[in-house]
């Protein structure tokens, strides 16, 4: 069985302050204003989101009795839903004509009116993908709607750290498993 343990062990020597900040990131002292299932569902949607198949299978894994069901599904939910919405915002942010912005996405998006979680955290983890897949525009946006749902800086900012830990280990191990060094 995969375990946290088991993902710190297979990061290299050279990448031992991930080792460190993943073993913090992932408890509820090491994130505030997280719980338990809002860190896990985070992590699993980053890993997701960091396209490290592999990382996302061990994550699930060791997530084990931490997710439900329908924090298992919105974790990936949010991460499929948000590769769509971060590039097409990424891309009205970017084009710099603001006619663009008056046109309609035309694109589903029901899963974000109906997550199966409570929506603070369903914007947790849509955050936390856009920060990865760096939508600016995704970001700010969700980013608000936690604040307007009573969610803590020290929340959002734990969702972005657990993101951004997640996103350069599975970066770390897609290289090692490459087999690019010897």
């Amino acid at each position: 069985m995969t375990t946290l343990d088991t993902i710190r062990g297979a990061l290299p020597d050279y990448a031992r302050d991930l080792k460190l900040n993943l073993g913090t990131v992932l408890t509820t002292d090491g994130a505030p204003g997280l719980t338990e299932q809002q860190i896990w569902s985070v992590a699993l949607a980053s890993t997701i989101a960091a396209r490290n198949t592999a990382l996302a299978r061990d994550i699930e894994a060791a997530a084990g009795d931490k997710l439900d069901a329908a924090h298992i599904n919105a974790a990936r939910a949010a991460a499929a839903i948000m590769g769509m919405n971060n590039i097409y915002y990424r891309f009205l942010h970017l084009v710099e004509d603001e006619e663009y912005k008056q046109i309609p996405a035309r694109l589903r998006m029901n899963i974000i009116a109906n997550p199966g979680v409570d929506k603070a955290t369903f914007e947790l983890l849509s955050l936390a993908v856009s920060a990865i897949n760096g939508c600016g525009m995704c970001v700010a946006s969700h980013e608000r709607a936690l604040r307007q749902h009573g969610v803590t800086r020290e929340a959002v900012q734990s969702s972005v750290r657990i993101a951004a830990v997640i996103h350069a280990v599975a970066g770390v191990l897609e290289y090692e498993q490459s087999g690019a060094t010897a």
